[in-house]
């Protein structure tokens, strides 16, 4: 999905702020459309007091991708509706990798560390064998009778 708005871990760029009179018109579509979209699933609208419609700025970078992909690239709404939740999972799982990739950066400075305070090796730290060979055969108990 293209990201045509600089700040998209900004909170504003995902507050549900904007009428669907401006989103619509931010979208390049008419406001039936969106309203279309809304009940297709492709957007989820935020709920004002009075019950309208409000878009974020991310909603609206979204519609106009489903435009895009649904005009210039023939794919119809069902498509695109997949394409779209495809790419949630990606983007889900890229922010997972990178907060593990994280997590195993801090667990390795923490293991140097230990191991310049001296009195533990590497191996002592973290395990290099992890197979074995070892054959374990289980028999059940007997009952006597």
């Amino acid at each position: 999905m293209s990201r045509e708005f600089v700040g998209t871990g900004d909170p504003a760029y995902e507050a549900k702020v904007l009428m669907i009179s401006v989103a619509a018109r931010m979208a390049g579509m008419h406001p039936q459309t969106l309203r279309q979209y809304d009940r297709l699933g492709l957007v989820q609208a935020g709920r004002a007091a009075g019950g309208g419609r409000r878009y974020s700025v991310r909603d609206v970078v979204l519609l106009r991708e489903v435009q895009r992909l649904s005009q210039d690239d023939g794919i119809n709404l069902a498509g695109v509706k997949r394409i779209i939740g495809l790419e949630r999972l990606l983007e889900e799982a890229q922010q997972r990798v990178a907060r593990l990739e994280a997590e195993l950066d801090a667990a390795y400075r923490r293991i140097a560390e230990l191991e310049s305070l001296g009195g533990f090796s590497r191996g002592d730290l973290v395990p290099t064998n992890r197979t074995s060979t070892a054959l374990v055969v289980w028999r059940p108990r007997r009952t006597e009778r």
